[in-house]
């Protein structure tokens, strides 16, 4: 099956667009960007020059992506989510001329495998999210987020943990884990380390 795009989508030149991957209304995808095999972009979404995705990636409407972003395979961005790309945003030089593209260095949000970003979510670059790590509508992420966080809040914080069902963790004591959807256990290395347990 091939890719789709909607005619009112705007598609930059040198875009690689993978095989089953769809474009929806009006999204912008710019120059250079590489949208990977079975990708969702929604509608109103925008995709900056040179980003990338990896493969089954979901953009939902209105979501901005900046670059120099990069996302792992499998990561969901929720409707209106924003990851930015100014550390030190002015519109203007000290001289009050208009900044132009040598007068800033942009910097990325990198999102690990199976990740996902909620609705209206914003990560301000530059950020690292873990593999399937979740970040809740509303939360805007500041820090580097570790694998299966599950981060809320103005400024984010981890209130728990997520497997990679997306859902919440059940404690079982000594800092072992387990998904509530298909058993599977997990195990806190540390604080901020958690890992998928090697026992069966």
């Amino acid at each position: 099956m091939s890719s789709f795009v909607h005619e009112t989508a705007d598609l930059g030149t040198n875009v690689y667009l993978g095989e089953e991957s769809k474009i929806w209304h009006y999204a912008q995808v710019r120059e250079n960007a590489s949208i990977g095999d079975g990708c969702i972009i929604g509608r109103g979404a925008y995709i900056g020059t040179g980003v990338s995705l990896g493969r089954n990636c979901k953009v939902q409407n209105y979501a901005l992506v900046y670059e120099p972003a990069i996302l792992g395979n499998g990561v969901f961005i929720g409707p209106a989510a924003v990851l930015t790309n100014d550390q030190f945003p002015r519109s203007v030089t000290p001289n009050m001329d208009l900044k132009g593209g040598d007068d800033w260095e942009a910097v990325g949000v990198t999102i690990d495998d199976g990740a996902s970003i909620g609705a209206r979510a914003v990560c301000v670059a530059p950020v690292k999210i873990g593999k399937w790590a979740t970040i809740a509508a509303g939360a805007v992420v500041t820090k580097d987020v570790p694998d299966y966080a599950l981060m809320v809040g103005v400024p984010a914080r981890r209130v728990g943990w997520v497997g990679k069902q997306g859902r919440p963790l059940q404690s079982l004591g000594n800092g072992k884990f387990e998904c509530p959807v298909d058993g599977t256990q997990y195990e806190e290395v540390s604080t901020n380390i958690l890992k998928e347990s090697e026992e069966k």
